[in-house]
């Protein structure tokens, strides 16, 4: 057991993000596991609170644990030139000064938790014992990771085997990826409609495009979308709004519908629906191509789903990849053979849910550091 873990992030919260929610429901399940968990983050835009009654109601989770929303006088969210810069600046700042201030009120032995650059780095500098959880690669970070790897104060997670190659270090490490959080399973499933396909997930990731709009030019054809209906779920509201423009022009409403942004509660029961669950992305993001593990793929399993996903290096490495059936993004009939061969694939049981349960990677975070 770990009896406690302070978080320190920068990220803010609430947020509509994977990250947010990966961070909240990760910090519900090292609760559920017996550890007490304070969570330390930047109020660094206007929707963001501290106060604990908003961040159960709006990630819909019921555990208790201290939060402190941390001033951030830095220019990262009020300024629009520059904002790489500004953020790297900002980023640097909030994490100096907050290591600084927050270190002394924990003895040596407290266990921090991060998915910071220069959080784990000034931890680290201070003696603190720290896990660097990793979840893709930057000039910054291998010069950080470079920096404290051989401390023996930290370690990492990897969030699957390519990163962990990437940075060359195993003796301190462990890869884990991501997880789906139980609570989320209907104990009574709903009927399966026939033929279905949903994407869940933002419809632009760092303003670029994911590769939908191809994915929806496929559907325009009587191979793919006479078959076969398409739910999206996601935002922004901009490039929602962008898509369902281009369906209404092309007059594919009766084979695809999108929704926006839902709570969790609504995209489960889409999920828990629907027969078959969509990874896509393009190969220009490096992240995506090689070092993710979508948190929507670990859902997808958990609502029965069988999953067609872009042969990339980073699904292949995914857990019970040899499920996954894949297609190249411009292959019209690639697409189409995943489809229909996704509609044969079988459910995972109840023993392999289990293992890419939140509740399971957890425990194995603890006992990785004990």
């Amino acid at each position: 057991m770990l009896d406690k873990l302070i978080y320190v992030t920068y990220q803010t919260f609430p947020a509509g993000t994977a990250n947010s929610l990966q961070t909240i429901t990760n910090i519900k399940y090292f609760i559920k596991n017996g550890t007490d968990v304070e969570l330390y983050f930047p109020l660094r835009s206007n929707e963001s609170s501290d106060n604990i009654k908003e961040i159960q109601n709006y990630y819909d989770i019921s555990e208790n644990f201290k939060l402190k929303g941390i001033r951030h006088p830095y220019p990262h969210g009020k300024l629009n030139l520059l904002k790489p810069l500004w953020f790297h600046i900002s980023h640097y700042l909030w994490s100096k000064k907050t290591v600084k201030n927050i270190k002394d009120k924990f003895d040596k032995n407290t266990q921090f938790f991060t998915r910071s650059d220069w959080v784990a780095f000034f931890l680290a500098k201070n003696g603190r014992k720290v896990v660097f959880e990793c979840h893709q690669t930057s000039k910054l970070r291998n010069l950080i990771v470079r920096k404290i790897k051989n401390y023996e104060n930290v370690k990492f997670i990897y969030l699957n085997n390519h990163l962990q190659n990437y940075y060359k270090n195993v003796n301190n490490s462990i890869v884990l990826h991501n997880g789906a959080d139980p609570d989320l399973l209907k104990k009574t499933k709903p009927k399966k409609k026939s033929n279905s396909v949903v994407f869940i997930g933002n419809v632009s990731r760092f303003n670029k495009s994911r590769g939908l709009e191809v994915i929806l030019e496929h559907f325009a054809t009587k191979e793919i979308g006479g078959k076969f209906k398409l739910d999206i779920v996601g935002g922004p509201s901009g490039d929602v709004e962008r898509l369902r423009n281009f369906i209404k022009i092309n007059g594919l409403q009766d084979s695809i519908k999108i929704h926006g942004r839902l709570d969790r509660e609504k995209t489960a029961e889409i999920v828990n629906e629907t027969e078959i669950g969509l990874l896509v992305n393009t190969k220009s993001n490096l992240h995506s191509y090689k070092y993710t593990s979508p948190l929507k793929y670990f859902e997808y399993l958990l609502g029965d789903l069988a999953v067609v996903a872009l042969d990339f290096p980073s699904h292949r490495d995914l857990p019970f990849s040899e499920r996954i059936n894949y297609f190249n993004l411009e292959d019209k009939k690639s697409l189409l053979v995943a489809l229909e061969g996704a509609k044969k694939s079988q459910p995972l049981n109840k023993n392999e849910l289990k293992l890419i349960s939140l509740d399971n990677r957890i425990k194995e975070i603890i006992h990785f550091l004990k």
